[in-house]
């Protein structure tokens, strides 16, 4: 990183291109074992969300069937933050008053 840093010359987008190559995932294969290097890339890509990411990015058709599940999850999901939101609301205006 300080080598990044002390260069004289390098611009904000091609530090900030560098610093894109180092994100990513990286796994060590041992004696030749791919099978459990895919295994530890797997556990790392579902820790760190890009599993869902690419999920999300995916472009493919979407039944009308499927859009509208998944809209009535998101609805659901709402409705229910929002349920909590306000209980947590209520809770706290309790508290400040003392009651």
């Amino acid at each position: 990183m300080r080598n990044l840093f002390s260069r004289p010359g390098v611009g904000l987008s091609s530090l900030n291109s560098e610093l894109q190559q180092w994100r990513g995932i990286r796994v060590k294969v041992w004696n030749n074992n791919l099978e459990q290097a895919l295994v530890i890339m797997q556990r790392i890509m579902r820790s760190s969300g890009i599993e869902r990411m690419i999920k999300r990015e995916q472009t493919h058709h979407i039944k009308n069937s499927e859009k509208r599940v998944l809209a009535r999850k998101n609805l659901e999901r709402k409705i229910r933050s929002q349920d909590l939101a306000r209980k947590l609301k209520a809770i706290l205006i309790k508290k400040v008053r003392g009651l």
